[in-house]
């Protein structure tokens, strides 16, 4: 006979006397429910048990009450991994009266549970609880309306949760006071501690530390007494913490956290922390304490079926073992990482993931598996734009769309009108002869006018449409040409000249330490350090050259046609025009460098010849010398001078193997010291 832990029993005398004084009372039974469905987080099987054990006492078919019940017992179905069972429960709760909303809530959490995107479920599910809990006057929605305000707080919470990972951070913010007005409302300290901390990681998002910061005390006088809150709050204090780079406490915040989820007996949740604790871990050098951290947390959310830490846990445990030049336990843990994939409502965060891969493997001189990290970094980026430009264009054309109907409409009416005159017309013809010549002629203009206005609208759209094409390929921040105008500009050359292969000279500059100034001064600091190397960049150039912002802190500078010599001394221009002088900040004046690579295409063959390159096969190049530039200690430019290879195989084998190649002579490069 299986013996359940001690606070199970113990916590189930009580709720069962509690329950029995207030049974006739609505509120005191969804706090039941509520605390239920909580504890099902760290124990699902024991409160299974529990709750089928009062089912037959509480619930009955075609009551009042049946489904705030079903809800109940389909989330913990969820927690314990029986999602085809907690299906059931959402189509039986669809088939009740009051039971839409809980249904797509109870889908949307399975969603979640499987590592999808669940705001539109969400968004559904909040629609119908928003019948009840209209926003406003909550504690009267609750007591008088018979507000579902936990149902209403968790889909808010899966909103904010995909807000936050596609970087909306005011929306986040919105989506988090509603939550705290609605767990109020309820008089549940416990969510209201919750939403306190989801409201402080979204103002911290957005450099408003101090406001976060004065959440997170709200936070933890709501949860005082309750160890779980507590130890959710501690989670919230540490990840603020990491943001603002003080490791040391967010590490304590991780600690402590841990401390009261022992001591509430929540295994999950003391797993979530340890996962956490891992980046904490080795931001602070302590990398063995990471793995022993993470490798003690991996069975148990792979247990309670956690796809959303169990994926962040194998990335972190990648990045440690990278950093102990453990490179092949670091390819297995991100082989794990892919077998996740990539949900579009995380592309912000998965970017930022690879971002930190590029960084920690150039770190450890392994510049392959850095290019490939970064390539892909750009290439989720580029989704995320795509995505956003689409949507951008839809609305754009959904706008026309709605104007020209409009006025096909005016124009029906028009039409209408003039017919129903023109009938009046004839019957009054030996009277008003004239008149029907003057109303055909107005008839004619109202036709020319109409077709006038037509074109006029249809050549403000078009007009329009070739706007939007030229901002898609600026970058809005530095008006510098973007990625897709160079790939368009490549596009073109290509077309041109087919079988010429690639020809210019290509420079790729990275701000150094940039992550740096976003976290120690702001993203708006970070935005005027941007602006300002732009700005220094193209005067470092010359008028004919192309100038992109490659991408965050990247830059790409193409020049059609410039020798290796004089690359070079454009090169050292750019270096020195960046490094040279202070950089005014709203935190005030900063010293800024770059690394630069740089190189001049076609490369040299043997005897002489000219070795053909795709232009993509060059800027592979570029980036390579750029990691070599960071390697040997930013604050200096890379390039080129001379290749040996005898084809383009053998020179494709040496990008494979670029360190062994220049230390062999294949590759022979000149270095440029930055600015003292």
């Amino acid at each position: 006979m299986r013996r359940w832990p001690g606070w199970i029993v113990g916590w189930a005398l009580l709720t069962t006397c509690w329950l029995a004084a207030a049974a006739p009372d609505t509120l005191a039974e969804d706090a039941l429910l509520a605390q239920i469905t909580r504890r099902a987080y760290d124990a699902p099987e024991a409160m299974l048990a529990e709750l089928q054990q009062r089912w037959p006492a509480q619930a009955h078919h075609g009551q009042p009450r049946e489904a705030a019940w079903l809800l109940a017992r389909g989330r913990i179905l969820l927690q314990a991994g029986q999602a085809d069972a907690a299906e059931a429960i959402a189509e039986q709760l669809m088939s009740l009266p009051d039971g839409a909303g809980a249904s797509w809530l109870l889908r949307a959490l399975a969603l979640e549970r499987a590592g999808k995107p669940a705001a539109p479920l969400a968004q559904r599910a909040l629609t119908e609880f928003d019948k009840r809990c209209p926003p406003g006057d909550e504690r009267r929605a609750v007591r008088e309306m018979g507000c579902d305000f936990r149902g209403a707080w968790e889909a808010l919470r899966l909103q904010q949760r995909e807000q936050y990972a596609q970087g909306a951070f005011a929306l986040a913010e919105s989506s988090s006071r509603r939550s705290l007005a609605l767990a109020r409302g309820g008089e549940d300290k416990h969510l209201a501690a919750i939403s306190l901390g989801m409201l402080a990681v979204a103002l911290q998002s957005q450099d408003k530390i101090d406001a976060a910061r004065a959440e997170l005390r709200a936070a933890e006088t709501e949860a005082a007494g309750d160890l779980v809150a507590g130890a959710r709050v501690r989670n919230y204090e540490g990840a603020i913490e990491r943001r603002a780079r003080d490791m040391a406490a967010a590490r304590s915040a991780f600690e402590a956290g841990l401390l009261l989820a022992e001591q509430a007996d929540a295994p999950h949740l003391a797993a979530v922390l340890r996962s956490n604790l891992v980046d904490s871990y080795m931001h602070q050098g302590m990398l063995k304490e990471a793995l022993a951290a993470g490798q003690r947390a991996l069975p148990v959310l792979q247990r309670f079926g956690d796809r959303f830490y169990e994926r962040s846990l194998h990335h972190n445990l990648a990045v440690a073992h990278i950093k102990l030049r453990q490179f092949e336990q670091a390819r297995l843990e991100l082989m794990r990482v892919s077998e996740f994939g990539v949900d579009p409502s995380d592309f912000v965060l998965r970017a930022r993931e690879l971002r930190e891969l590029a960084d920690t493997w150039a770190e450890a001189g392994q510049f392959k598996e850095a290019l490939t990290a970064l390539h892909a970094e750009r290439e989720l980026t580029d989704r995320a734009n795509e995505r956003n430009r689409a949507a951008a264009l839809e609305e754009l054309g959904r706008k026309y769309d709605s104007a020209a109907k409009q006025r096909d409409l005016d124009l029906l009416a028009r039409d209408g009108q003039l017919k129903d005159q023109q009938l009046a017309n004839q019957q009054l013809a030996q009277k008003v002869g004239f008149a029907v010549g003057a109303l055909l002629l107005l008839s004619l203009g109202l036709v020319v006018v109409t077709l006038v206005r037509m074109r006029r609208a249809q050549a403000r759209l078009t007009a329009n449409q070739r706007l939007l094409r030229a901002q898609s390929e600026r970058d809005p921040l530095t008006d510098l040409s973007n990625r897709r105008h160079f790939l368009a500009v490549m596009d073109q050359r290509t077309r041109e000249q087919p079988d010429e292969g690639f020809e210019g000279a290509l420079m790729m500059i990275d701000i150094d330490h940039f992550k740096n100034i976003n976290d120690w001064h702001g993203h708006a600091a970070g935005d005027a350090v941007i602006v300002e190397v732009a700005r220094r960049i193209r005067a470092a150039v010359r008028e004919s050259d192309l100038v992109v912002r490659w991408g965050g802190e990247e830059f790409l500078v193409f020049s059609p046609a410039l020798p290796g010599e004089d690359l070079a001394l454009m090169a050292d221009r750019v270096l020195r025009g960046i490094g040279g002088e202070t950089i005014d900040t709203p935190a005030g004046p900063l010293r800024v460098t770059a690394s630069i690579g740089f190189a001049s295409f076609p490369l040299g063959g043997a005897a002489g010849a000219e070795l053909r390159l795709h232009w993509e096969q060059a800027v592979n190049w570029a980036d390579m010398v750029l990691y070599k530039a960071k390697a040997e200690g930013r604050n200096r430019g890379v390039g080129i001078t001379a290749v040996e290879a005898p084809n383009a195989d053998m020179l494709a084998s040496l990008l494979q193997d670029f360190d062994g190649a220049c230390l062999n002579g294949q590759v022979q490069l000149r270095q440029l010291p930055g600015p003292t």
